[in-house]
């Protein structure tokens, strides 16, 4: 029962963290576009900058927007904080959920580095924390004044983290570490610089103080940051899926090639809001790096003896190769798992193991009891019916062979 309390847990933590996720980041790409197409004209009130006329719903909407604040306190203003901080929030949860608790199927790697599970959750939890001070550090230094050469630094810095995630975790939780620096840099912008700064902006307009004009500008700053990372930090929460993205050899490269991929897609948009312009360059540069991507996807990553070493080595779990249940568990598993859990998948289509399980050895078939449980005892997931089909009698087989763990 415990195990399906927690398989439900899962599921609406992650349940919230896609609604949160598609309020914060629709609200973003909506505010960045409503600020690139505002239009100046004459007659606008003192301070405003551009106003914008949209249509949407059956109605019409009119919009400007004040170069600081206005010169009065409204009796309403909605503040656009909490999308961000619940997508946080749950998302932090849910790598606890998934990484942390799970580190020992997900997070760690004895290939690329055989640390303990508390040592993997406190270097995860580290590069979030220092990842943010650093970033926080290089945007309130002399750089900060030079938006492009930040840019440059900031890029530099993240291609570090990449490879230091990429070398410390396995695959899967090295993408996932990827995605969660950003998204801490990006919450963490919200909570620390912009609602601060606005806030003191609202304060001095209550108190009848010209606002300072500074405070607008550092907040807007780390906004088109957030802006423009906020594809990067997309594809690292759905890459999970794809073990072609995070399971192969040059991962490491391929998480930094995501970044600037990512931030010309939004260049093209960004430009077409503000000028109405669209370039036809970003998209080829695309093009190369997704191809140079796909390329770099073909390298597995291992030697056969090494594959089977890190399979094998120091893992706990195999002690449920002693049950009297495992042989026949094990044969069920390799009849119709392996085929495409594999090394080196042999169903037409599949060339890499999906989500990166493999299920071609005794070693990896004790390992993945408990995704074994999940997918093919307490439900039906697996194996896809169109693929192959395993009987009530099999699943039961499974299931005796997992329940013995607490009998032997």
């Amino acid at each position: 029962m415990g195990a399906i309390v927690w398989e439900w847990l899962s599921l609406a933590v992650r349940f919230v963290h896609v609604i949160t996720g598609i309020a914060w980041i629709g609200s973003s790409f909506y505010f960045i576009a409503l600020d690139l197409g505002l239009r100046r004209r004459d007659g606008l009130p003192d301070g405003v900058t551009g106003e914008a006329w949209q249509v949407h719903g059956g109605g019409f909407y009119h919009m400007q927007k004040y170069a600081v604040a206005p010169h009065f306190m409204p009796d309403e203003l909605t503040w656009f904080k909490w999308e961000s901080y619940f997508t946080f929030l749950s998302g932090f949860v849910l790598l606890f959920i998934v990484y942390y608790f799970g580190a020992e199927l997900f997070l760690i790697d004895p290939s690329v580095a055989d640390i303990p599970e508390w040592g993997a959750v406190l270097i995860g939890l580290a590069g979030l924390g220092s990842g943010w001070l650093a970033y926080d550090r290089l945007c309130r230094s002399p750089l900060g004044r030079h938006d492009t050469l930040l840019f440059v630094v900031l890029f530099v810095f993240l291609v570090v983290a990449f490879f230091l995630f990429c070398h410390v975790f396995s695959g899967r939780g090295a993408f996932i570490h990827c995605g969660a620096l950003i998204a801490t840099i990006m919450t963490a912008n919200v909570f620390f610089v912009i609602i601060p700064n606005q806030k003191i902006v609202v304060a001095d307009l209550k108190a009848g103080r010209e606002p300072a004009a500074h405070l607008g500008k550092a907040a807007k700053q780390r906004s088109l940051h957030n802006n423009y990372l906020t594809l990067p930090v997309l594809f690292f929460m759905l890459s999970n899926h794809y073990p072609l993205a995070f399971a192969t050899e040059w991962n490491w490269l391929i998480a930094i090639l995501v970044l600037p991929t990512g931030a010309l897609i939004r260049h093209f948009f960004n430009t077409m809001h503000r000028t109405g312009r669209k370039l036809w360059w970003p998209w080829v540069v695309v093009a190369v790096l997704v191809a140079a991507i796909v390329a770099l996807s073909r390298f597995p990553g291992y030697g056969p003896q090494e594959a089977a070493d890190a399979r094998i080595d120091k893992d706990p779990e195999l002690a449920l190769m002693a049950s009297m249940h495992f042989d026949d568990a094990q044969a069920i598993v390799m009849g119709h798992c392996s085929m495409c859990h594999a090394a080196e998948p042999l169903f037409e289509g599949v060339h890499t193991a999906p989500k990166g399980v493999l299920l071609d050895t005794p070693e990896e078939v004790a390992r993945n009891w408990q995704r074994i449980d999940m997918q093919a005892v307490r439900s039906t997931a697996m194996p896809p019916p169109g693929v192959a089909v395993i009987s009530p009698e099999e699943r039961q087989t499974l299931a005796a062979w997992i329940g013995s763990r607490t009998t032997w």
